[in-house]
C-alpha cells in the first residue's frame, strides 16, 4: 500500500493522526459488534448459526477489547508496544474465525458470509494500523 493511499484513507499525512483514525476506527467497530453481540446474541447466534453463549461471551470480549483501543485512540501519542498488541490480536482474532469456521462451526449461509468477512475486517484494521505505525516511524 502506498503512502498516498494511506493518507487518502486516513484523510492526513501525519502519521500520528493516521494511527489514531485508525485506531479509533477500529475501536467504534469491534465495541458496536460486541454490543450488538451481547445484547442480541439469541437472535445473532440464529442467524449466524453460532451459540449464543459463545456469541454473548465473545461480545463482553469485544467491548473490553474495544474500550481499550479507544482509550489508545485518545492518546495524543499511542505507545508503540500496545499498538503492537492490537495488531497481533487483531491478526490472531482474524486467524481463529476463520480457523473456527473450517474446523468447528457449522454456520448458516449468513455466518459463512459473516465471518469471513468479519476476519478480512479485522485483518484490514491490522493493516492500516500496523502501515501507519511503520510510517510513523
Amino acid at each position: 500500500m502506498s503512502a498516498t493511499l494511506l493518507a487518502n484513507l486516513s484523510r492526513t499525512t501525519d502519521p500520528q493522526t493516521m494511527l489514531r483514525r485508525f485506531l479509533a476506527l477500529d475501536a467504534v467497530v469491534t465495541t458496536t459488534n460486541g454490543l450488538v453481540y451481547v445484547a442480541a446474541s439469541g437472535p445473532v447466534g440464529r442467524l449466524l448459526g453460532v451459540g449464543s453463549g459463545l456469541l454473548f461471551g465473545l461480545g463482553l470480549f469485544l467491548v473490553v477489547f474495544g474500550a481499550g483501543v479507544g482509550y489508545l485512540a485518545s492518546r495524543r501519542e499511542p505507545a508503540t508496544l500496545p499498538v503492537k498488541a492490537v495488531i497481533e490480536a487483531n491478526l490472531a482474532w482474524a486467524v481463529a474465525g476463520l480457523v473456527a469456521l473450517a474446523l468447528w462451526f457449522s454456520p448458516t449461509t449468513a455466518g459463512t458470509f459473516w465471518i469471513p468477512m468479519q476476519a478480512a475486517t479485522v485483518a484490514g484494521f491490522a493493516a492500516l494500523q500496523y502501515l501507519a505505525l511503520r510510517a510513523r516511524g
